[in-house]
C-alpha cells in the first residue's frame, strides 16, 4: 500500500469519512514587514496548540504538523548560489515543495515526467535542492512512512506576470499529478510564487528540529500560517499533514460526499479563457485527500481562476443568510445567486486562509470551532483557536476578539490593513448587479406548465403496495404524517427503560455505572 493513501473499508471504517479536529492559527504583519521573529512565533504558536494534535502509539511521531510561509527570497538566493543556479527577480520564480519515494527508479521516473512536464508548459526548470532534515527529531513510525523531501524552483518567460506563472505553476502541478497518479509517496505538497509549506507526521515541538531551514536567522516571512492535526477516527498521512496550498482547517465537513460528487457532475462543463485546456485541471477534486485536501482543492481552483481570496471564500463557506431578515437585499442576492453554482461545505469548521498576500479566517455558519484574534500596537494580527497562543505582553493589544458564526476576518498586506467582514462583503456583494442576474435567468417551478399526462393513484392497491416495500403504522404516524402536514422532517428519539447499573439485576460492566443522566 502506498503511504499516502488510505487503508481499504473494513468493519465500522470507511475512508470516505476522514474528517480533522485540530488547532488552527496564524500571525501577520499587517504592513509586511518580513521578519524571522515572525517564523518564531508562527512555531511557538504551532507549540502552544500541541495539545489539539493526535500522537499515536509511538510518541515521537505525530499526527501532522506543518507551517505556511512566504517564500524567504534571499534566503533561497543564497543557498541555490551554493548550488551553483541564480534565481530571477523576487516574483519571477516558484518553488515546488515535493515528498518522493525512496526508491531510486522510482525517484528517477518522478523526476523525469516532472521535468518533461515543466518544458510543456513554458516553465524552466532551474534546478533542485534537497530540504535538510535532521531524523534524530522524528519518530519511529514517522520515518517508516518518510518521503523524501525536495524543492524545484521553477521560473517562467519574461513576459509573464507574477499571477500568471502562479497560473502556469497550478497547470503544471495538476498534470504532474495526473501522470503520476499511482507513483508510491508522491506528492506537491506546495507549488507557488509566494508561498511554500514545511510540514509532516511531526509533533509540534520538532518542527524547527526536523526542518533546520525553519530555524535560520535567514528566513523570514510576514505571514505564518500554522496547523496541527487530530484527524477523528483517521490515519496519519505525511501528506495530509496541514496547512495544504491555501488553506488550515479546524473542523469537519460533514457535507463532503455531496459537495464531491457536485463538483465532479460539473466539472466537465467548466470553460475559461485563463486556461489552454482546463481538461488539464481534472478532476478538480483529488479523491484521496482528506475533506480540508478537498476544500483547499476546490479555493486554489476558484481563485487562480478569477475569484478573490475572499469571493472565494464566501462562495464555499456561506452565512446563514435564508431566514436573516435584517440582511441587506445586496448580500441576500449574493447568496442566492451564488447557491445555484456552488453547494456550502458546511462544517463545523474554523478556516484559515492565505494565498500569500492577503491571509484571513473564517467560520462556518454553524460557528461551533473557536476562533480569537489579537491585534497590537507593532502592527501584529494573531489568530488562534485559543486566546495566549503566542506570547504578546497585554499592553500591546490594541483590540482583540472572536470570530462569529460565517463572519470573516482579512489582513491585506499589500493594502497595509484589516478589512471588517462587513466592508469585505459590502464590496464583494455590490461588485455586480446579482438581483437582476437572479430575476432575469432563475426559472421558478412552480412557473412551468403542469404536464398534460399526470401520474394517476391506485387507493386499492395503495396497501398492498406499502406491505411490498416495508411500510409499518410506525412509519406512516410518526415519520411521514407530520412530513405531509409540516412539511419537515419528524423530530424525536428512543426512550431508554432498562434500570441504572446500580439498580439493575443483571450483570454490568464497569463503565455502566458511570454514566450522566
Amino acid at each position: 500500500m502506498n503511504n499516502f493513501d488510505y487503508p481499504l473499508p473494513q468493519g465500522l471504517y470507511d475512508p470516505q469519512h476522514e474528517h480533522d479536529s485540530c488547532g488552527v492559527g496564524f500571525i501577520v504583519h499587517i504592513k509586511n514587514k518580513k521578519s524571522h521573529d515572525i517564523v518564531k512565533k508562527g512555531l511557538q504558536l504551532l507549540c502552544n496548540l500541541n495539545h489539539r494534535g493526535a500522537i499515536g502509539a509511538d510518541p515521537e511521531t505525530g499526527d501532522g504538523a506543518g507551517i505556511l510561509l512566504q517564500i524567504p527570497d534571499a534566503f533561497f538566493r543564497e543557498e541555490t548560489a551554493k548550488l551553483g543556479f541564480v534565481l530571477p527577480a523576487e516574483g519571477r520564480y516558484g518553488v515546488a515543495t515535493m515528498f518522493l519515494p525512496h526508491d531510486d527508479s522510482q525517484q528517477f521516473h518522478c523526476v523525469e515526467a516532472i521535468q518533461s512536464i515543466v518544458s510543456e508548459n513554458d516553465l524552466i526548470g532551474l534546478g533542485w535542492r534537497d530540504v535538510p532534515i535532521d531524523t534524530n527529531y522524528v519518530g519511529k513510525q514517522a520515518a517508516e512512512a518518510m518521503p523524501v523531501i525536495k524543492q524545484l524552483f521553477l521560473a517562467g518567460n519574461d513576459h509573464k506576470t507574477q499571477q500568471e506563472l502562479e497560473r502556469l505553476l497550478y497547470v503544471a502541478r495538476n498534470e504532474i499529478r495526473n501522470t503520476l497518479p499511482n507513483t508510491r509517496d508522491f506528492v506537491v505538497t506546495s507549488m507557488s510564487t509566494r508561498t511554500l509549506a514545511y510540514k509532516g507526521m511531526l509533533r509540534a515541538d520538532q518542527m524547527d528540529l526536523f526542518f533546520p531551514d525553519l530555524a535560520d536567522e535567514r528566513f523570514v516571512s510576514a505571514i505564518a500560517l500554522s496547523h496541527t492535526r487530530f484527524p477523528t477516527n483517521t490515519f496519519p498521512r505525511w501528506d495530509l499533514a496541514q496547512p495544504f496550498r491555501y488553506l488550515a482547517h479546524n473542523g469537519e465537513i460533514n457535507t463532503l460526499r455531496g459537495n464531491i460528487n457536485w463538483m465532479r457532475s460539473r466539472q466537465e462543463k467548466l470553460e475559461s479563457p485563463l486556461y489552454e485546456n482546463i481538461r488539464d485541471l481534472l478532476p478538480i477534486i483529488v479523491p484521496s485527500g482528506s475533506d480540508s485536501a478537498c476544500l483547499d482543492n476546490v479555493l486554489e481552483f476558484l481563485v487562480l481562476s478569477g475569484y478573490s481570496l475572499s469571493h472565494a471564500m464566501m462562495m464555499l463557506v456561506p452565512e446563514a443568510w435564508e431566514t436573516q431578515a435584517d440582511m441587506s437585499p445586496e448580500k441576500r442576492a449574493f447568496y442566492e445567486y451564488h447557491e445555484h453554482l456552488m453547494e456550502p461545505w458546511d462544517g463545523p469548521a474554523a478556516l484559515a486562509f492565505t494565498d500569500g498576500i492577503q491571509i484571513g479566517a473564517t467560520l462556518d455558519r454553524n460557528g461551533l470551532r473557536p476562533a480569537r484574534y489579537v491585534v497590537t500596537k507593532n502592527d501584529f494580527v494573531i489568530m488562534a483557536s485559543e486566546v495566549g497562543a503566542v506570547d504578546i505582553d497585554p499592553e500591546d493589544i490594541v483590540s482583540k476578539g472572536r470570530l462569529q458564526p460565517g463572519k470573516m476576518f482579512l489582513v491585506d498586506t499589500q493594502l497595509g490593513r484589516i478589512i471588517s467582514d462587513e466592508e469585505l462583503k459590502q464590496d464583494i456583494c455590490g461588485a455586480q448587479p446579482y438581483a437582476t442576474w437572479l430575476k432575469d435567468n432563475v426559472i421558478p417551478l412552480d412557473s412551468l406548465p403542469t404536464p398534460a399526462d399526470l401520474p394517476k393513484s391506485d387507493p386499492e392497491t395503495l396497501l398492498e403496495r406499502q406491505k411490498i416495500f416495508g411500510y409499518t403504522t410506525e412509519d406512516m404516524n410518526i415519520l411521514l404524517t407530520p412530513m405531509i402536514r409540516d412539511g419537515e422532517e419528524a423530530t424525536g428519539s428512543m426512550g431508554n427503560d432498562a434500570p441504572l447499573a446500580a439498580l439493575s439485576d443483571r450483570p454490568q460492566l464497569l463503565y455502566g455505572y458511570f454514566k450522566q443522566i
